[in-house]
């Protein structure tokens, strides 16, 4: 079964990269740019320059998957970001919130209160 769940890592690089790219690509982007192991588990998202196009590549036993969406209308919102960071970390709800369209630069967790 083809699914991305709760328990992955999601890595967002926030270079645009050219949607042309594939498989090698950007594995190739999350070695040299990442310094990452691109079969590590860890699911990679690229965003292109419009931020109308996402990209997931993730890696299954056996070889990688590539997730592509592409919007009809509006953009992908990306959270806000320190100029210098080539990447940040999001958990599964952050990516079902992008891939939906939802703001998700400005999202805390609350705590939750301990029983006593």
């Amino acid at each position: 079964m083809l699914t991305l769940h709760d328990t992955l890592k999601f890595e967002l690089y926030l270079e645009p990269t050219d949607m042309r790219k594939s498989f090698d690509s950007l594995s190739g982007i999350v070695k040299t740019e990442l310094k990452a192991n691109p079969t590590s588990g860890t699911a990679y998202l690229f965003v292109n320059k419009l931020r109308n196009k996402i990209k997931i590549l993730q890696w299954r036993t056996g070889g990688f998957i590539l997730y592509y969406k592409r919007l009809e209308k509006g953009t992908f919102t990306l959270p806000d970001y320190e100029k210098s960071v080539r990447s940040i970390i999001l958990d599964y709800a952050q990516l079902v919130l992008l891939f939906d369209g939802i703001t998700i630069g400005n999202l805390t967790q609350k705590e939750q209160q301990k029983a006593v």
